[in-house]
C-alpha cells in the first residue's frame, strides 16, 4: 500500500470511529431528551449516522453497493422528518380550538 492509501485508511477509520461517537451521544440525546420535538430531531439525525456509516463502509470495500440504499433512507429520513414537524406543529399550537366553517375552512373560536 501507498503512502496515500494509507492516509486514507486512517481517515476512514477516524471517520467511523466520530460516527460511533456521534451515535453514541444520539441515544443519549434520545433517551434523555426533554421533549418530543428533541427526540424527533434525535430520529433524524439518526438516519443521517446511519446513512454516513453505510457511505464509510461503501468506501472502505470500494464498493458501490450501498449507494441506492442511502438514497432510499435518506428520502424516508427527510418525508419522516415532515411528518412529525407537521404533526408537532398542529399538535403544539397555543390556546387555539378550532372547528370546520361553512366552505370546510377552520376558522379561530374566541375563548
Amino acid at each position: 500500500m501507498s503512502a496515500p492509501e494509507h492516509v486514507d485508511r486512517f481517515l476512514l477509520y477516524a471517520a467511523v470511529a466520530l460516527i460511533a461517537v456521534a451515535g453514541l451521544l444520539l441515544l443519549y440525546r434520545i433517551w434523555r431528551g426533554p421533549s418530543m420535538l428533541d427526540r424527533a430531531l434525535s430520529l433524524d439525525v439518526c438516519a443521517a449516522l446511519i446513512i454516513a456509516g453505510l457511505g464509510a463502509r461503501s468506501a472502505l470495500a470500494r464498493d458501490p453497493f450501498y449507494f441506492p440504499i442511502m438514497l432510499v433512507l435518506a428520502f424516508l429520513g427527510f418525508t419522516g422528518s415532515v411528518g412529525i414537524a407537521r404533526f408537532i406543529a398542529v399538535r403544539d399550537r397555543p390556546g387555539r380550538r378550532r372547528r370546520g366553517g361553512p366552505a370546510g375552512r377552520s376558522e379561530e373560536v374566541s375563548r
